[in-house]
């Protein structure tokens, strides 16, 4: 083999493009491990579902000590992922010293792990609503370990958190490991009530300006997608709401699209295979029965 091939492209590969730097953040620090925050999320699962992804201990003294394992462990590595992940923070001017980040990293840390009590009491209200839609589902334990919407909102209710606490980079790293292993794509700004439910779930898109009340069930395939998107004077989009409301006690089967800022109005039943553009009133059932003819104007959505 011609060691000079290896040579000039390792030296070729090992310059900074002009590209490459205006990509990278300002800050010479480490970058987060994506590793390291798949073991943030697993951590989480073994404190919020200590019986189920543990040994089970009935003592609830052992239990304790398991669980504060895991909680200093947890404190320790997501500290230091959001300190690398701060670097990419736009807006965090007044954090510029080493110290300055890893304080505030520690102070996100804390208000996470605070937080931990009401996402456990949330997830455990998605595993019920899983249970009640499902009459395949013989109990709750298969449920958390099978079902991909568990493994799913623990990802996302872990990363909705750290996303209102306007942690960067690491909530998106979080849901995207969920959306690679189940087909599921959540964004972390989404807004998600409780008892959710997404039966089988591949294919599901859910848009980061989506509100979604309590009690709502969604089928394989749906998106909750954007219709399309605004533009400042210069040409660059705008991050304005843009994803639909979906109000309490709403049902979205399979393959539907509900595009744009619009509300699917309380106690709907979306039909499969259709698109949906304009508001549903409460109490709906929308299903197409024939083929509807339309225009696109301008290429700009629907």
């Amino acid at each position: 083999m011609d060691n000079k091939v290896l040579l000039k492209n390792v030296d070729l590969l090992s310059k900074l493009s002009e590209q490459e730097v205006s990509m990278m953040p300002a800050v010479e620090a480490p970058l987060p491990s994506v590793e390291q925050v798949k073991q943030i999320v697993t951590l989480v699962k073994n404190i919020i579902f200590p019986d189920y992804f543990n040994k089970r201990q009935s003592d609830e003294t052992i239990r304790s000590y398991y669980i504060g394992v895991h909680m200093e462990e947890l404190a320790r590595l997501l500290t230091k992922q959001i300190a690398h992940g701060l670097q990419f923070c736009e807006d965090c001017e007044a954090i510029k010293t080493k110290q300055q980040i890893y304080e505030e990293a520690e102070r996100l840390t804390l208000e996470f792990i605070d937080a931990l009590p009401e996402i456990k009491r949330l997830l455990y209200t998605d595993v019920q609503a899983m249970f009640d839609n499902d009459p395949a589902a013989p109990n709750y334990g298969e449920v958390i370990f099978c079902y991909p919407v568990v493994n799913t909102m623990t990802h996302y209710r872990i990363a909705h958190k750290l996303h209102q606490l306007q942690v960067p980079v690491i909530p998106r790293i979080i849901t995207e490991q969920a959306h690679s292993k189940t087909g599921i794509d959540i964004h972390p700004g989404a807004q998600i009530g409780e008892y959710f439910a997404i039966d089988h779930g591949t294919g599901v898109v859910i848009g980061e300006t989506c509100i979604i009340g309590n009690h709502v069930t969604l089928y394989q395939g749906v998106t909750l997608g954007a219709k399309s998107f605004k533009y400042d004077e210069q040409g660059n989009i705008l991050n304005v709401p843009r994803h639909p409301i979906i109000q309490d006690h709403v049902t979205v089967y399979s393959n539907a699209s509900i595009l744009g800022r619009i509300t699917i109005g309380h106690h709907s039943v979306i039909g499969g295979n259709i698109w949906v553009t304009n508001d549903v009133p409460p109490y709906s059932r929308i299903q197409q029965s024939k083929a509807v003819e339309t225009s696109f104007d301008g290429g700009l959505g629907i």
